[in-house]
Formats: C-alpha cells, sequence, structure tokens
C-alpha cells in the first residue's frame, strides 16, 4: 500500500459496517480520504479517532442517490483534496418483497443507490482522473455474492441491482481498455456481512464475515501491482449455503 500514501480516496456509504471499516484502514496506510455520507456526523466522529493515523479522513455530506449532491462532494474533494485515485462505491440499500407486493418506491430506492448512485459516483471520480491525469487509479464496486447467483424469492429486485454492477464492472473494464487507460476496477462480492443493513434473522440463521473481512479484501486488490487486475473477488464465510 505503500504507493498509494498521501494520495486521495473517496469511499460512499462511509458512516458505518464495511464503508466505515474501509475508509479507516486506506487512513491507518496513510491516504487521505473523503467519506461521503448522510449521517456526516458518523464521519466525523470516525476521524476524531483516527487522528493519529498516517493519513486523514474528511467527513462530507452526500446523499449518492441525488446528482446535485454528487456533484457538489466530487467539487469538494477537488477543491480540498485536488482530485481522485481511488474510489470506493461502498454505499447500498437491501429492501425485500415479493414483486406483487412490493412498492415501486422501494425499488426505486434500490435501483437509485445499487446501480444510479454507483455509477453517477464512478462517472465524477472517473472525470476527476482524466482531469489530473491519473491513469493507474482505481475505482472498487462493493458487490455482493448475490450479483452472481440466481435471485432468491421475495428479494428478486434486491439481485438485479446486484447483477447490474457486474455488468457494469465488466463494462467499464472494458470501456478503460478501449480507452487505452490503466485504471483498474474491481468487484468484490461478499456474502451475508454481519452490519445494520441485511435483516437480522438472516445473520441469526446463517454463517457471516465482519466488515473487516470484506475491507482486507479491497486492500488486497489495491495492493496488487499496478499492472496486476484482480476483477471480481468473491468472499464467503466458511459454511456458507
Amino acid at each position: 500500500m505503500e504507493r498509494w500514501a498521501g494520495r486521495v480516496a473517496v469511499v460512499t456509504g462511509a458512516s458505518g459496517g464495511i464503508g466505515a471499516c474501509v475508509a479507516a484502514d486506506l487512513v491507518k496506510n496513510g491516504m487521505k480520504v473523503a467519506g461521503l455520507a448522510r449521517r456526516s456526523e458518523k464521519v466525523e466522529e470516525l476521524s476524531k479517532s483516527l487522528a493519529s493515523a498516517k493519513g486523514k479522513l474528511y467527513a462530507v455530506k452526500c446523499d449518492v442517490t441525488k446528482e446535485s449532491d454528487v456533484k457538489e462532494a466530487f467539487k469538494w474533494v477537488k477543491s480540498n483534496l485536488g482530485g481522485v485515485d481511488i474510489l470506493i462505491n461502498n454505499a447500498g440499500v437491501f429492501l425485500g418483497g415479493n414483486l406483487n407486493e412490493s412498492s415501486s418506491d422501494d425499488w426505486r430506492k434500490i435501483f437509485d443507490l445499487n446501480v444510479l448512485g454507483l455509477s453517477m459516483c464512478t462517472k465524477e471520480a472517473l472525470q476527476l482522473m482524466k482531469e489530473k491525469g491519473v491513469d493507474d487509479g482505481h475505482i472498487v464496486h462493493i458487490n455482493s455474492i448475490c450479483g452472481h447467483t440466481p435471485p432468491a424469492a421475495g428479494v428478486g429486485m434486491y439481485y438485479a441491482s446486484k447483477h447490474a454492477v457486474t455488468a457494469l464492472t465488466e463494462g467499464l473494464r472494458r470501456e478503460l481498455v478501449n480507452q487505452k487507460s490503466k485504471i483498474r476496477v474491481t468487484s468484490v462480492s461478499p456474502g451475508l456481512v454481519n452490519t445494520d443493513m441485511p435483516p437480522k434473522q438472516y445473520l441469526e440463521m446463517m454463517s457471516s464475515l465482519n466488515p473487516e473481512d470484506v475491507s482486507d479484501s479491497v486492500l488486497y486488490a489495491l495492493r496488487v501491482p499496478p499492472h496486476v487486475q484482480i476483477h471480481e473477488l468473491t468472499i464467503l464465510p466458511v459454511g456458507s449455503p
């Protein structure tokens, strides 16, 4: 991780769970990290706990489902931190419900955050990388094992959003290849993770990962040599069905 020291990362959904863990680990490795979250006060609390770390965490209030918020957040990052070298698209939502019973409002919430929010942040990060002349940047999508498996009953829309992330990862990789860019894109797909996002009954019935396990995987993808691309990284808890 030495080559990333002093450089800039943006982490979405940095107020808790996987996002907070990744943001903290990047700061400990000497990076300047903009933690985007609606609950920016949570990011500020995390920043205070990292006061002695090599890097620094900055709290940026942002709802990544709102394009105006996303543009303002990346404008702040450009003005105050000079640009972006790494983007961790972590913000996401899990909502269940059978298709004939759930509401279109819930469908929009899922896709607005898991797909469109991810895409808007990716677009802004790529533009800043291009402006800064960053050709060794890295974009990481926190995907899910649900993005690679047949949908389960009652959560088909969530699975659909994660299958979209899988397709967007490969689509972006091909775009970057066509542009002869060395910017890398990685999909990290964990199984069930013990955060406040999955329903409690899932955590009680099934084995799960910790946020730290996912963060370790992100760091692994970032620390491999620049000529190596970890395109897809799947992480399952032992005993997962």
